[in-house]
């Protein structure tokens, strides 16, 4: 019988190439991962991996079994869910990633919504962008993640998990006062010349930007570079520099700003988990309240969008 927890680690070599960075998901030393390996390939009675200069990389037989390490642990999901359904209320830990922009409206309000539903919940939030949340939860480290991605982008859906789309939230330019004038005679090609502020990279937020700017004809200049865009709005404050960000972020713009809601889809927020897992009764509890009639949403963003 194959170990489970070794194929996962075979299908995370299959995903991210190198030893070391699986290591770095599973927290474990790169020779305890070269050991799981080898004993996986005992159990499977052949190769799996082979030496690429001095990396490794999976052979045939490796690939295969990477390929069919999905199905297999979401099977051993659903069979997992089946017994804890038995529980007639949702108890223990529930450890949900956050992205950070979703803390306020969504997180904030999951935790006071299980407390009143299932008081027997203990639902732990952990603040993750989705590039660090999706692993997570992949591992087993995180039951629930709260991420988005930007449909126009087009990037897949992570291997082995299930969206569950709670609400868009369109992107949003913030602009000095001073500028307002410029941007609705011209758009955003009014703004080729002005500093632009965006996320480091690699960031899906900046990709958007660039994406957005090319779109109106020209290649924005980054001038400043902030992991929190409501952060940033107090450069734009100073008159002397521009940004677009998810409407969630503009809720509070600094005197002297103003906020304009882009056309065109923006992103999605999701609630993510591990496919298998949806009728876990912590997990269903938390998408329960996700979902139901008056969960959280796009707030509005009073004076702002009317510029300040």
């Amino acid at each position: 019988m194959l170990d489970v927890k070794r194929m996962i680690i075979l299908r995370d070599l299959a995903e991210h190439a190198r030893v070391t960075a699986v290591a770095d998901l599973h927290a474990v030393t790169p020779s305890a991962v070269s050991q799981q390996l080898r004993a996986l390939e005992a159990e499977a009675g052949t190769a799996l991996v082979e030496r690429d200069g001095r990396g490794l990389r999976l052979t045939a037989a490796g690939a295969a079994l990477a390929a069919a390490c999905e199905p297999v642990l979401a099977a051993l999901e659903r069979a997992e869910a089946s017994v804890r359904a038995l529980d007639t209320e949702p108890s223990g830990d529930l450890a949900v990633g956050c992205a950070p922009s979703a803390l306020a409206t969504v997180a904030a309000p999951l935790v006071a919504g299980l407390a009143v539903r299932h008081p027997r919940l203990r639902p732990r939030i952990v603040q993750a962008d989705p590039e660090e949340a999706l692993p997570l939860l992949r591992g087993r480290r995180l039951d629930l993640a709260v991420t988005y991605s930007y449909p126009l982008l087009g990037a897949p859906p992570a291997p082995g998990t299930t969206a569950v789309p709670l609400f868009d939230d369109p992107l949003c330019l913030a602009l000095p006062q001073a500028l307002l004038p410029d941007y609705e005679r011209d758009g955003l090609a009014a703004l080729r010349d002005t500093a632009w502020i965006s996320a480091p990279a690699p960031s899906s937020c900046r990709e958007m930007l660039l994406h957005a700017c090319r779109n109106a004809g020209f290649t924005p200049r980054i001038a400043h570079e902030c992991a929190d865009l409501r952060s940033g709005l107090w450069l734009v404050a100073t008159g002397q520099a521009v940004s677009i960000l998810p409407r969630l972020l503009c809720d509070a713009p600094p005197p002297g700003t103003a906020v304009r809601e882009l056309p065109g889809a923006g992103r999605t927020l999701d609630a993510v988990v591990r496919a298998g897992t949806e009728s876990r009764p912590a997990v269903a509890a938390a998408l329960a309240v996700l979902t139901s009639p008056g969960a959280p949403g796009v707030p509005g963003v009073p004076g702002a969008l009317s510029g300040r």
